[in-house]
């Protein structure tokens, strides 16, 4: 009956039958399960309390799962409660129902407590216990119980065993403790797919996307027992996007149509966001019209697709043409078009969706959007406005709505309104050195020196550093990459010298050296040698010396660009003809024959 799925006759069976048998609840159970039933469920747990059958582990176990699977982690925890025989399957029973639900806290509470008895852990429970350290959102601190449960796992010998280590890989990589998880993989003496997976989504997550292909170019070489994954692919996507390389990520394309995973929606939609980001719109939106299958991720692609490039006005047409499709917008598609409307300088048209966002879409903007919004508004300079969003918010204003503000204020030398920010972002992020270098910078445009004397003092008795200047340029399908200060590239006195001359040539062609952006007391010259050695600029001598004529040179930037890079690279793509795609950490810069796709407004 209940292979037939005839449950409720099954039921009315049951209670004809004077001695039910442990496979006689274990079908009755799974049945439920099946047809995701509670009710019947409870009516099966019940019967199983009235004749003691509930002080099985076996059985016990199977409710457990049960309940987990329609989501009533109440009634999995009476389950455990009520038993008083507690096997190691029934406590990791639990651990997985916990875990799943997100109440991570309660599952390694319950670990300690098992931990008191004479039960020991199993595989299964090192994997459950590191998965709740992640499971509670936003709980650092569980950061100390995972290292303790690691100390744990050594100590009881199960430093071979693939599936914890790879758990291991995965719960360090979601903390951000990318040193840890590469430890962890390195020391594995056995490796499968999915702990390859692991360490290539750890550098793709955590802001190290070069490292990430570097490895999935070594998994490709290893002899792993079966082929990467569609979650890997999706990784390896990231990073190609994240490095704006597109010769690594149609080679990825490539693999992708030969394993026959075209037909997975969150590949396909890695790789509209890649060739998006990357500049190819024409190759992105034909990956997008092919597809069979959208959801609002996919439109969202496409959106931020156009968006990233200043062609606003096609992003908020996208925009609509998904609301009329029937897929409903989700709060990262609000986020993506009014990034599009700020970087085109759509005023009307993005108040006018920040407005709809509850009034049509029962949707309260969250602190994302009205940084947006007070973006937009900063960009466009009506920094009143701006500032009178942040004073009527329905939420307290956290750092991105005040960092929007700043960089706003340093685009119109507002010092005022910056002082302002920077008061409340010097609270909330005491160790960003990035707000007090904003500053800076609108102090040292105002000649107010002795304001960014006593900011330069802060920054220095508070050893704070700016994050250095990084660009990655792909040259022949291989990637390179310059930092701002780098000693030990190979290439960097040939660039060097290149550059100087190019300098040279411009400056007798109205090139002005903007040195404002280096904050140091030194003298002119030394300022231009600064600034000449940025990473874009670095980066854009590679490609002139080892691109042929006619290809594009593609650059990606860690931050935003600087105005003295960006006036050079227009002059560049002038005098020497060469088209220069340059994607900073907020848009995409196209520059052609001296004039830059953003017009000037970034």
């Amino acid at each position: 009956l209940c292979k037939r799925g005839n449950l409720k006759q099954a039921l009315q069976v049951l209670s004809q039958e004077p001695n039910p048998t442990q496979r006689t609840y274990e079908l009755l159970i799974f049945s439920c399960t099946d047809r995701h039933s509670l009710s019947d469920g409870v009516r099966v747990h019940r019967h199983l309390s009235d004749d003691g059958s509930n002080q099985d582990p076996f059985l016990a176990t199977k409710l457990i799962d049960m309940y987990s699977e329609m989501d009533s982690v109440e009634d999995a925890r009476k389950v455990f409660d009520e038993i008083r025989e507690r096997t190691i399957y029934v406590w990791n029973a639990l651990f997985r129902a916990l875990t799943l639900a997100g109440e991570g806290l309660e599952v390694l509470d319950l670990y300690r407590q098992m931990n008191l008895t004479r039960v020991k852990s199993d595989r299964f429970t090192y994997t459950f216990v590191l998965k709740a350290c992640v499971a509670s959102e936003g709980l650092v601190e569980l950061l100390n119980k995972g290292k303790e449960i690691h100390a744990h796992i050594l100590r009881h010998g199960y430093e071979t065993n693939v599936h914890i280590m790879t758990t291991l890989v995965d719960m360090y990589a979601k903390f951000g403790r990318v040193a840890s998880a590469a430890h962890v993989f390195n020391e594995m003496p056995v490796r499968n797919v999915v702990s390859w997976s692991a360490i290539v989504s750890c550098y793709a997550k955590n802001g190290k996307p070069f490292e990430a292909l570097e490895l999935f170019l070594e998994m490709m070489l290893a002899k792993t027992e079966s082929f990467p994954s569609p979650v890997t692919m999706v990784s390896v996507l990231q990073a190609c996007t994240a490095l704006a390389a597109l010769e690594q990520g149609k080679l990825v394309h490539g693999y992708i149509l030969r394993r026959g995973l075209d037909s997975i929606l969150p590949v396909i939609n890695a790789l509209v966001t890649m060739y998006g980001r990357c500049g190819k719109l024409e190759q992105g939106q034909r990956v997008f019209d092919q597809m069979k299958q959208r959801d609002v991720v996919t439109w969202n692609s496409l959106i931020s697709m156009y968006g990233i490039h200043g062609f606003g006005n096609k992003a908020i047409q996208v925009f609509e043409e998904m609301i009329a499709s029937g897929v409903a917008p989700s709060p990262i598609s609000f986020i993506s078009v009014l990034g599009a409307c700020s970087h085109a300088g759509l005023v009307e048209e993005g108040k006018k969706l920040f407005n709809s966002m509850a009034k049509d879409h029962g949707m309260y903007p969250t602190a994302e959007h009205y940084a947006c919004m007070v973006d937009l508004l900063g960009r466009a300079n009506r920094l009143d406005e701006a500032a009178k969003i942040v004073a009527d918010m329905r939420i307290e204003p956290g750092p991105l709505v005040w960092g929007a503000l700043l960089g706003s204020c340093r685009i119109h030398c507002n010092v005022e309104l910056a002082e302002r920010a920077s008061r409340r972002l010097f609270e909330l992020e005491p160790t960003n050195a990035g707000n007090y270098v904003l500053l800076a910078d609108i102090y040292a445009k105002n000649d107010m020196h002795r304001e960014l004397k006593r900011l330069k003092k802060q920054l220095k008795s508070r050893a704070l550093q700016k994050v250095p200047g990084r660009s990655w340029i792909e040259v022949k399908r291989k990637l390179y990459s310059f930092m701002s200060v780098d000693e030990f590239n190979p290439h960097t006195e040939q660039l060097h010298a290149l550059l100087f001359r190019l300098s040279t040539e411009m400056k007798e062609k109205g090139y002005v050296p903007q040195t404002d952006v280096v904050l140091y007391d030194l003298s002119d010259e030394d300022k231009e040698r600064i600034v000449l050695g940025h990473s874009e600029k670095l980066a854009v001598a590679f490609g002139l010396i080892n691109t042929s004529h006619g290809e594009p040179i593609r650059i990606t930037k860690n931050l935003r660009l600087c105005e003295d890079c960006h006036s050079f690279t227009k002059l560049i793509s002038k005098f020497a003809e060469k088209e220069i795609l340059v994607r900073d950490v907020n848009r995409y810069h196209h520059f052609q024959n001296g004039v830059c796709s953003c017009g000037d407004y970034w």
